[in-house]
């Protein structure tokens, strides 16, 4: 990596922007209608954008982490989330109905394999997704990983991430006096799905907040204020997921499901100072993935778009141009 990465803004290591060449909509299934859009070349290779959250929705800059000459680049909002219907809805959305949304979508655009480029949540989609159609994977690109397990949600939202950010987490947790310490993801139930439609947002945007603002190592104080609909959408999902642990079916089953993924290769990035998905998780799963190429960002956070890891995503990307045959890509 260069040197002076951490110093320089992201935009400079990515692609140009891109217009998509196709936009739609996809029946899934379950009253679910999902946003997909294409864009680079539609004889390229073909790879599939999982953003994070759950909830957060795919955007522009998530284009551009792919040279658009060499690349069919394929971007979704996954149930509930960005552009996808019904918003901010949580029936029938779980790991396991995204894992089966992917392959709709794959099928509706008639791709054999492709790389799957996912980080935070998407990573632990792209790993649940590559650990249930193997065949369909035919690399894996991830960043900031995330395991869903207990420990790491306990990190986050039971005080761990707080000792380093005290002033923000008073700010979490002083929204519920009286929160049992260490549940605050339980506690922030009943003020999401409410009746109240302001309740629901102004507790969303604190929720989003506190995630905002340990995303990058130069994070400001306060995490911003997010827009009502898309701080509603990501915490009412996220809090979905997190209450019912991902619906896995132990705490390590990504780990302990590790062999899955024997023979496939793919890249982690990795932000040394990631407040929000910390490097263990990265470092036991490359122990369980030989084929992985753990790269750990030294003055990173969590977030895409710190430099350094902007800056090494593309160069997998770039040199995963030179590999497409090998992978029967």
């Amino acid at each position: 990596m260069d040197k002076d990465a951490g110093h320089k803004s992201a935009l400079q290591y990515l692609y140009p922007p891109l217009v998509p060449y196709d936009q739609r909509m996809i029946e899934v299934g379950d009253g679910h209608t999902l946003y997909v859009e294409q864009c680079g070349n539609p004889g390229g290779i073909p790879v599939v954008v999982l953003h994070g959250g759950p909830g957060g929705g795919c955007s522009p800059a998530m284009r551009r982490y792919f040279h658009p000459r060499h690349y069919r680049i394929v971007l979704f909002d996954q149930r509930g989330c960005g552009r996808s219907r019904p918003h901010a809805s949580v029936e029938a959305n779980t790991t396991w109905h995204l894992v089966s949304d992917i392959e709709v979508i794959r099928e509706a655009l008639g791709i054999d394999r492709w790389v799957v480029f996912g980080g935070s949540w998407g990573a632990t989609l792209a790993l649940c997704y590559a650990q249930t159609h193997p065949d369909r994977a035919a690399y894996l690109a991830l960043r900031g990983v995330f395991l869903m397990t207990q420990g790491e949600l306990d990190w986050f939202y039971g005080g761990g991430a707080g000792q380093f950010f005290p002033e923000q987490w008073r700010r979490f947790a002083g929204m519920i006096p009286g929160a049992a310490p260490g549940n605050l993801i339980d506690a922030y139930t009943p003020f999401l799905f409410d009746g109240d439609m302001a309740r629901q947002i102004r507790f969303a945007r604190a929720w989003t907040a506190w995630e905002n603002a340990l995303a990058s190592i130069n994070s400001s104080d306060s995490g911003g204020e997010s827009p009502g609909d898309h701080a509603r959408a990501f915490a009412r999902i996220e809090n979905h997921f997190f209450r019912h642990r991902g619906w896995l079916d132990s705490d390590e089953q990504i780990l302990e499901r590790a062999d899955r993924l024997a023979g496939m290769p793919g890249a982690i990035v990795q932000g040394r100072y990631d407040m929000i998905c910390p490097p263990v998780s990265a470092w036991r799963l490359a122990e369980r993935w030989p084929a992985a190429d753990l790269r750990m960002i030294g003055l990173a956070g969590h977030a895409l778009s710190e430099p350094g890891i902007s800056a090494e995503l593309v160069r997998v990307t770039d040199a995963l141009i030179h590999q497409a045959d090998r992978l029967d890509l």
